[in-house]
């Protein structure tokens, strides 16, 4: 599944991955390949990805929206 983490200013990643997880306002919440189609607000945290390689990755923001539609995630974070 392919993930894009984008800020007002910049695109802070790109990329397959096998797993991301993320600060919801209603607690961390994961997606995995195929999940269903959702839209969530995210709180201040850390976004957590898993890329093909197994190696994993970590964002901070401070709030955002993230988007789960056909195998894509987009987020929009602060």
């Amino acid at each position: 599944m392919i993930i894009e983490i984008l800020t007002p200013d910049q695109t802070i990643f790109t990329g397959e991955v096998k797993l991301a997880q993320f600060p919801g306002i209603d607690g961390s919440f994961e997606i995995l390949n195929n999940h269903a189609a959702m839209i969530s607000v995210l709180k201040k945290g850390k976004i957590k990805i898993q890329d093909t390689n197994n190696e994993l990755q970590y964002f901070e923001v401070k709030g955002g929206v993230v988007e789960v539609l056909k195998n894509k995630i987009l987020v929009l974070a602060e």
